[in-house]
């Protein structure tokens, strides 16, 4: 027996006060009703009803049946009320994954200019370099740079990430700046060790016959982004960085643009999420808001 179901078509004839009016209501025969109140007395083992030809009233466990049961199913009402309202809402609270240089320098302005367009909308936010698996972590919208993540998801190419060769003036200064590519083995230079593998990644350069990869000599190797342009702009060495990150330096003096004829930009920047058809309203806007914006940085 389906308690639910009996339980609101026994409240159901107790408000219409017969049950083929129930039935009408309920989309359903007068029989089905009147079988599913039976099911319901004797699952219980008590009448519920005086019937007559005439008239239909409450027994006394009838009625306090009524009196204990209407208020949950009128507060079960408005609880699928509220989730089903909610979805259309745009207040609430969002969760989102993403890189932590990426998240702290991109999405972080992002974030406000969103609230000041929605300001009931809240953020949770997981800044994490290695790749975060969305459902297991009830993540609403990751974002990741490089690849586009694999596994059953929705990505959406923000744009392609350019890779800038950079050193602080003070570093030229006191080892020069190089003038080709075979140059850089002549200098120091700064590493990324990508935390999901621990492998020291080869800078990315743009050459004659199209992307070619190399080593150079680090003095430094880092597992964070954020550390390695700071070693860059303290002068350790030279770096290749990603522009989102050093796009201010170099307007400003603090990192000069080494050998831009190899800037490469095969890398690109995604958001990510669950496929699934019912998305609640407020993650449904911030992925359009995101996908609207002009990301400066990326091309």
């Amino acid at each position: 027996m389906d308690k639910a179901r009996v339980l609101t078509l026994f409240i159901g004839v107790v408000h219409a006060g017969s049950f083929s009016q129930a039935a009408v209501e309920a989309g359903l025969s007068a029989q089905a009703v009147s079988k599913a109140i039976r099911q319901l007395e004797e699952y219980l083992g008590v009448r519920l009803f005086h019937r007559t030809t005439r008239s239909l009233s409450l027994t006394d466990e009838g009625q306090r049946l009524f009196e204990l049961a209407n208020p949950g199913l009128r507060l079960l009402d408005e609880a699928l009320d509220h989730v089903r309202n909610s979805r259309e809402a745009v207040d609430g609270m969002i969760r989102i994954a993403a890189p932590t240089s990426l998240g702290t320098v991109m999405l972080a302005p992002l974030l406000r200019e969103f609230q000041e367009l929605y300001p009931g909308a809240h953020f949770d936010l997981l800044f994490d370099d290695h790749f975060t698996d969305l459902i297991e972590s009830k993540i609403d919208v990751g974002f990741r740079a490089g690849n586009p993540p694999e596994r059953n998801l929705v990505a959406r190419q923000l744009g392609r990430m350019p890779l800038y060769i950079c050193a602080a003036p003070g570093y030229i200064a006191r080892h020069g700046a190089p003038r080709t590519v075979e140059d850089l083995q002549q200098h120091r230079c700064t590493g990324f060790r990508q935390p999901n593998t621990g492998r020291v990644v080869p800078w990315e350069l743009k050459g004659q016959g199209g992307t070619v990869y190399r080593d150079v000599p680090c003095v430094a190797t880092f597992n964070t982004t954020e550390g390695e342009v700071e070693a860059v702009r303290a002068g350790l060495g030279i770096g290749q960085l990603a522009l989102y990150m050093v796009e201010r330096d170099l307007a400003e003096g603090r990192l000069v643009h080494l050998l831009p004829t190899h800037v490469t930009a095969n890398a690109a920047v995604y958001m990510y999420y669950p496929q699934r058809s019912r998305m609640p309203m407020r993650v449904r806007h911030f992925i359009d808001f995101m996908v609207k914006r002009q990301w400066t940085a990326f091309i």
